[in-house]
């Protein structure tokens, strides 16, 4: 069972480590202490809050079948003629797009608006990081 250090929690929520300690404090997140004191959230209770926090829905969104929702801001518009690139910072995340010029004129994109991020996709990619090599202790 993967266990989190407040800081790797934080990390992958793209929040600091001191909202995840709120949140604890607050008790919206569970946490417990590990053996050497430090405090730990349950892998998961961190995907219960994870799927809680997306399930709740935004403001102003119409009804779709897309779950994949990123909330951002828009980094870099690029235009021609006919098409458009846009670039939007989502947390951690850079999401990239190529839409119309047309539609980035009606949506008014640009560098600094709020946008969000619809992903609905056949296919999804999914990954593990490489195990992290066991620390040893150095020195006696």
């Amino acid at each position: 069972m993967a266990v989190f250090r407040i800081g790797a929690a934080a990390e992958l929520l793209g929040v600091s480590a001191d909202t995840v300690r709120r949140w604890v404090d607050t008790g919206r997140l569970t946490a417990t202490r590990d053996p050497h004191g430090h405090r730990v959230v349950d892998g998961v209770d961190l995907a219960a809050f994870v799927r809680a926090a997306a399930a709740a829905p935004e403001e102003h969104t119409e009804l779709s079948s897309a779950r994949n929702r990123l909330r951002g801001i828009v980094t870099a518009v690029l235009k021609d003629a006919v098409m458009a690139q846009v670039d939007i910072q989502a947390g951690p995340f850079r999401i990239v797009s190529l839409m119309s010029r047309e539609a980035v004129d009606d949506l008014d994109l640009q560098v600094g608006s709020v946008a969000v991020a619809v992903i609905k996709s056949t296919t999804v990619v999914v990954e593990r990081p490489a195990p992290q090599p066991p620390r040893g202790r150095t020195g006696g």
